[in-house]
């Protein structure tokens, strides 16, 4: 996992990087929860996600918003957040000019960063969506959801009720045109202790089938 350094906005973005195998490996970028509360790209949760695209053969990205690490700034908000974010996509485009397809993930803040990058950014083909801070943030932008993509849930997550997300997930699976599959996970909290196995499962179940790809194929590279 290669440390990185990438040009923002407001400065220098640390990051950890894998590249795919093939060519035209797809990318995938995942982003880090709330700055303000010890989020980085170090948590299990993005650390998690970051491997499981990571093993299906993607060229994933993860890096520190500004402020955080070694990334220069400071919290801005959400908006400087976003072009961290858009820095960063640019940054793993240009390093994958041939990309065959465009994923972003994002745990809680970065849920709700990932979610306004995807209507920003066309040529975004799928998301993960990993406990989205509803009950914190205003997701009514999405309207409409310009791609078909993955919400996970826990459902004793007690910083974000389960009823706020599930609103939000079939509001999304209400458009037509895409399909968005709310998975919930029994017993977990907001942070998915010890159910980061069953949250990588399922994450790595949902890209499987959205991909096509198969486990022995992506095993194989």
């Amino acid at each position: 996992m290669p440390e990185v350094l990438i040009n923002g906005a407001d400065g220098r973005l640390e990051g950890r990087y894998q590249h795919g195998r093939h060519a035209n490996a797809p990318i995938a970028l995942i982003l880090h929860p709330h700055p303000q509360f010890g989020g980085t790209m170090k948590n299990k949760v993005v650390y998690s996600l970051y491997q499981v695209f990571a093993k299906r053969g993607f060229s994933v990205l993860r890096f520190n918003f500004r402020g955080v690490g070694r990334s220069q700034g400071s919290y801005d908000g959400g908006q400087g957040e976003l072009s961290d974010a858009a820095s960063a996509l640019d940054w793993l485009q240009t390093f994958n000019p041939n990309a065959s397809a465009c994923w972003v993930g994002g745990f809680s803040f970065g849920a709700w960063i990932c979610m306004q990058l995807l209507m920003r950014r066309p040529e975004i083909d799928g998301f993960v969506s990993i406990a989205p801070p509803t009950n914190r943030f205003d997701f009514g932008f999405l309207s409409p959801c310009p791609s078909s993509g993955l919400i996970v849930h826990g459902t004793a997550d007690d910083l974000v009720p389960e009823a706020d997300v599930n609103k939000l997930a079939d509001k999304l699976a209400a458009q037509k045109g895409i399909k968005v599959t709310f998975h919930k996970i029994p017993g977990a909290n907001h942070f998915f202790e010890d159910r980061l196995d069953e949250l990588a499962s399922a994450v790595d179940d949902y890209v499987v089938a959205a991909t096509g790809k198969n486990r022995l194929a992506a095993a194989n590279g």
